[in-house]
């Protein structure tokens, strides 16, 4: 017997197809790949702390649709582009309207900013993004991303800085480095939920030695 496809894996194939032609082979580590990881992470988190599934498949697969950062700083185009895409697949308006809130609180915003989530699929959604900031992957990323925006890897004269507004972070221009300390470094102790918190203790551990390595080889002692 052959079970007829929902409307909800039909909106989640859909939404794979559309997010996966908008974002295939882009370089700065917020690629189609990176929101495959957040999406199957989250889907494993969910699992286990009993979320709507659906709410956090659509906000995982959306969650850089627009990202800010490529928008001109724009924090509305992610949220904006997400609902247009789920109105235009026929999501229902309950779902859209927690899938945008999802989103637009998902990002870090910086050392000394609260960015928490109000609902349980919030908090799985940005677990699972936090996670692929987090391990070798996340240093990947990191390096990525800098190498994007022109950054030094490191330069011992330029000191981390404690952004406490969203604004200073988005400005901000420190080295690649540096970003270990203003954001990576963080993330462990701001997980939502009790997978999370057991996956960034090993992948935080594992930053902690890259870092350890590369001073030593920096300082010419390895």
């Amino acid at each position: 017997m052959h079970l007829m496809p929902t409307a909800s894996s039909h909106a989640i194939e859909q939404t794979v197809a559309f997010v996966k032609g908008k974002l295939s082979g882009e370089g700065t580590g917020h690629d189609w790949f990176h929101t495959e990881r957040v999406w199957k992470t989250a889907v494993h988190i969910a699992e286990s702390e009993a979320a709507d599934v659906l709410v956090v498949e659509l906000a995982a697969l959306l969650h850089d649709i627009a990202d800010w950062k490529f928008a001109g700083g724009d924090e509305s185009a992610g949220p904006h582009e997400a609902r247009h895409w789920l109105e235009h697949i026929g999501v229902d308006g309950q779902t859209i309207a927690h899938v945008c809130d999802i989103i637009v609180h998902l990002s870090f915003k910086g050392a000394g900013v609260q960015s928490s989530m109000s609902t349980k699929e919030g908090m799985v959604v940005q677990d699972a993004d936090r996670l692929d900031a987090l391990g070798a992957i996340g240093i990947a990323r990191a390096f990525a991303y800098g190498g994007f925006r022109r950054r030094e890897i490191h330069n011992p004269a330029v000191l981390p800085v404690y952004h406490a507004t969203f604004e200073q972070y988005k400005n901000g221009s420190g080295t690649t480095i540096n970003h270990f300390f203003e954001k990576l470094l963080l993330l462990k102790d701001t997980m939502n939920t009790a997978t999370a918190r057991a996956i960034a203790e090993r992948r935080h551990a594992f930053m902690e030695e890259f870092l350890r390595e590369f001073y030593a080889e920096w300082d010419g002692t390895r």
